[in-house]
């Protein structure tokens, strides 16, 4: 608590307290407080995912998103196998924003292409429900021909206006997640 309050005074500033972190003796009396404060939180959030079954449904859930979307941006990363043989720094950054910016154009471009199907779905009176666009995944790769031939003509042809709006009601699946979070509860 004294940490806390002396950086918010001003009295010891935030890079001499990582410096004191940093060095990670276990004589450092601030070092070794952060480390069991963190070992208490920790150990707390342990138990709470082990009594918690909906906490580990949404962790794992929100983990298999995660790995999706490293194995999808892997597999846009494909020249190489992945490896960037670079040792310079800003060439390694620009690999990685390259590699971020196309993954998600491609992301980008399958959920305009979802969002499109929904909309005839819809005007050919069928129903959507939302349960079911929630298990839909933008990483899909199987309409991708990373290996073709690929024309530049179509560059200079402006897009139509995007059109963000699907008349597909999501509240349903807004008021689940907020009682799965025990956020609809009343005190």
């Amino acid at each position: 608590m004294r940490v806390a309050v002396s950086v918010r005074e001003g009295t010891i500033s935030s890079s001499t307290l990582l410096t004191r972190l940093r060095s990670g003796s276990g004589k450092n009396a601030t070092y070794a407080a952060f480390r069991e404060v963190g070992r208490v939180i920790r150990t707390v959030q342990l138990l709470r995912c082990l009594s918690d079954a909906p906490l580990r449904r949404r962790v794992t859930a929100a983990t298999n998103k995660v790995e999706s979307f490293n194995r999808f941006s892997q597999w846009i990363g494909f020249g190489n196998r992945g490896v960037i043989a670079d040792n310079d720094p800003i060439e390694q950054e620009k690999a990685m924003k390259f590699n971020a910016l196309l993954t998600n154009a491609v992301i980008f471009h399958n959920a305009l292409d979802i969002a499109e199907i929904v909309r005839q779905l819809l005007e050919e009176g069928w129903e959507i429900d939302p349960e079911d666009l929630a298990h839909i995944s933008p990483y899909l790769t199987e309409h991708i021909n990373r290996f073709g031939e690929y024309s530049t003509h179509e560059l200079g042809i402006q897009p139509e206006a995007y059109d963000p709006k699907l008349d597909v009601d999501f509240t349903p699946l807004r008021e689940q997640d907020v009682t799965a979070a025990g956020l609809g509860q009343a005190a």
